[in-house]
């Protein structure tokens, strides 16, 4: 099976598991509600992407036993709807507020930066440093970043988050640093490195714009 497949099911099964959390739990409450609009419109804006600018780092196959430990790993990311639902909290308002403003950022770096990085290198390969790229080498992963810190607020728990951080220390700081490694043999990347940060912006510094092979 291809990793595509793995990850592509888990988004697509996440609205499913969702819904029957709330009916186990019957809990129907504002805060289920959106965090079904939330996570599973973002399940599915996942296999929109992945049939119109789809990823090639998820092409890579893997053995069967190798797919499934990916798919439980996948599921922890389960665990703020699961502790939400479960415990029958309701987040109050403001934090429902704070937590959809945070998904719209994160939903619009996330699915931008990498409609900008396919679209631009199937026409032209090599240094991008425009765009969503012009001050932040991994604006993808910073608008993931976001998407999950939402649902994380919404679970009003502390798992949730401790997961998200040690997530982001052994799958994407690796990757950023592993594209930095990449990205390294254009001559350009020393000058656009010094004025783009590695995942927050970094506004102050030259704007001479270059486009950069992206993962």
């Amino acid at each position: 099976m291809k990793l595509k497949h793995v990850i592509n099911l888990h988004k697509g099964t996440t609205a499913f598991f969702i819904v029957a959390l709330m009916v186990v739990y019957q809990n129907f409450g504002l805060g289920p509600w959106v965090y079904l609009s939330l996570h599973g419109t973002y399940g599915l804006l996942w296999l929109l992407k992945d049939r119109l600018y789809p990823d090639k780092q998820w092409e890579q196959t893997l053995p069967i036993a190798t797919g499934l430990l990916t798919f439980g790993m996948l599921g922890l990311y389960w665990m703020a709807p699961f502790l939400l639902i479960s415990r029958g909290v309701e987040p109050p308002l403001p934090l429902v507020a704070a937590a959809i403003a945070l998904n719209l950022l994160g939903i619009f770096l996330h699915y931008a930066s990498d409609a900008q990085k396919y679209f631009t290198l199937k026409y032209q390969a090599g240094l991008i440093t425009e765009g969503f790229f012009a001050r932040c080498r991994n604006t993808n992963y910073l608008g993931e970043i976001l998407i999950y810190l939402s649902f994380a607020m919404l679970a009003m728990h502390w798992l949730p988050f401790a997961f998200l951080g040690l997530f982001g220390a052994v799958v994407f700081v690796p990757n950023m640093l592993k594209k930095d490694k990449s990205l390294s043999r254009y001559p350009e990347f020393a000058d656009y490195k010094a004025r783009s940060g590695l995942l927050l912006p970094k506004f102050f510094g030259s704007s001479e714009a270059a486009i950069a092979e992206q993962p």
